[in-house]
């Protein structure tokens, strides 16, 4: 087989995965609830067909294996016609990561799902080396996932976006002050990529803008912040064995029709 181009009608979409996915830093929703490119890629969809329905099963901090077992099986009883897998990241910053049982996750998860009938979107990470040094040291990690997500992807005959080497997710404003995830402008940009992955939308999202540029005590000065105020926090979750998504639940665990007028 080989990478899915071609839209298709569908009539349903499952979005699994992590943070990304659920929609970390995004705008609030009516309910509460971050809204992310997930639920804006759900809009366009909705308007193609009548009676579209979405759910996001997605849970900040998980890892892959996690959202294979927790999420798929969820995925596989919905019956969605299309599923989004959006995790691995999260195992590439554990100090204790292995490529085989990331990729392994990844590709089991997909080979469930299109057992099931589903059509598959899947992401080729982008480079955390082009904004951050601290998180280039985790470059080659994710450089050797979008490999072996890219194989699964043709092999599975998957839709895939493709982040990696995107420069314009370089610009400060795609991004929350946490570096990790993205902004309400990120999300939006993430959205354009999916919808173009998957054959509905188009590369009008690479107009470029003039990316910021700083000085040397600036940008040693936002370091120091982020250090603080994001970086340490992170830290002791991890030290601690805790996990960002502890205690938090799908936002929206069932297939619920969704009306792009709204």
């Amino acid at each position: 087989m080989s990478i899915a181009t071609a839209a298709k009608p569908w009539r349903s979409f499952a979005a699994l995965g992590d943070s990304f996915t659920e929609g970390l830093s995004d705008v609030l929703g009516p309910d509460g609830r971050h809204v992310g490119w997930a639920d804006r890629v759900a809009l366009v969809l909705a308007a193609r067909v009548p009676d579209f329905t979405y759910a996001n099963l997605a849970v900040r901090g998980r890892l892959a294996p996690a959202v294979r077992t927790e999420q798929v099986s969820a995925a596989v009883r919905l019956g969605a016609d299309l599923v989004s897998f959006g995790a691995g990241v999260n195992d590439t910053l554990r100090r204790s990561y292995d490529p085989r049982v990331t990729a392994g996750a990844i590709e089991g998860a997909v080979r469930e799902l299109r057992g099931a009938g589903s059509d598959v979107l899947l992401f080729a990470w982008g480079d955390p080396g082009r904004r951050s040094s601290v998180m280039g040291r985790v470059r080659e990690r994710i450089r050797l996932l979008n490999s072996a997500t890219r194989a699964i992807a043709s092999t599975y005959g998957c839709y895939l976006v493709e982040f990696w080497g995107v420069a314009v997710f370089d610009e400060n404003r795609h991004w929350d002050d946490d570096r990790l995830h993205l902004s309400a402008s990120g999300h939006e940009m993430a959205a354009a990529l999916a919808l173009q992955a998957l054959g509905v939308g188009d590369d009008s999202w690479r107009t470029p803008r003039p990316i910021e540029r700083v000085g040397r005590v600036t940008s040693i000065r936002r370091d120091l912040d982020w250090a603080r105020g994001h970086f340490g926090p992170w830290l002791a979750r991890r030290l601690a064995g805790r996990s960002s998504g502890d205690g938090i639940s799908a936002k929206r665990p069932d297939l619920v029709r969704i009306d792009a007028s709204t």
